[in-house]
């Protein structure tokens, strides 16, 4: 696939799994992606249970890589966030908050619907005037590793086809109903779409509807 002029964000909530393991799919197969977190912190396992290891996000993969290294080598490889870890410095330093992102994007993909939530919150406070229709499109992942490869796949062969697609705002629809015929999976998934009017503190959005995967 040739790069695509199709700008896509995915977003999780710390930007750990779910978001960077789309990432990693897109940007393998030439798409213009950016992956965000929306929490205050990023939220890792810890070995006492409910209680996690908290970083802020200008930490990066590889000093959180160390850290866990140093605490514990053998449960978190056991479990998987180390291969995480080691994943996501190869694709960028450090994660990244979506409120502190001032890109423009034709479509933001949601992992979960508070993250879904926060990102329309955030961007009906945004200030811009672009005319510019955003879609943001929510596809419920569940935070494990397999979920996160499905899920991942699944953004991916929306986003092949809403790159071949010619009007957006008439295929979405269609697109998401046509990926449960290829997948056979039943997930949740909501669709609205943003206009930023001429008042520059005013973002309009519109709801188009509830779909299933």
């Amino acid at each position: 696939v040739p790069p695509s002029p199709l700008r896509v964000a995915v977003v999780c909530s710390s930007n750990m799994n779910r978001s960077m393991e789309a990432h990693d799919i897109l940007q393998k197969r030439g798409f213009c992606v950016r992956s965000f977190g929306v929490a205050r912190q990023v939220k890792l396992p810890g070995l006492i249970r409910n209680c996690p290891v908290l970083y802020d996000f200008s930490t990066t993969y590889k000093q959180m890589y160390k850290d866990l290294w140093r605490k514990n080598r053998e449960c978190y490889s056991s479990n998987g966030i180390l291969q995480l870890l080691g994943r996501n410095q190869r694709i960028k330093p450090h994660p990244e908050r979506f409120q502190e992102c001032s890109d423009p994007f034709d479509v933001i993909f949601t992992c979960e619907e508070r993250v879904y939530d926060r990102v329309v919150q955030d961007l009906c406070a945004r200030e811009q005037a672009t005319f510019q229709p955003l879609h943001v499109v929510n596809v419920d992942i569940v935070d494990t590793l397999e979920e996160a490869t499905l899920g991942a796949f699944l953004i991916y062969r929306l986003c092949q086809s809403l790159q071949q697609a010619g009007d957006m705002e008439d295929s979405l629809g269609q697109l998401l109903l046509a990926a449960e015929e290829k997948t056979g999976k039943s997930v949740p998934a909501f669709h609205c779409i943003c206009i930023f009017g001429v008042n520059p503190q005013q973002c309009n959005c519109w709801v188009i509807g509830q779909v299933y995967f």
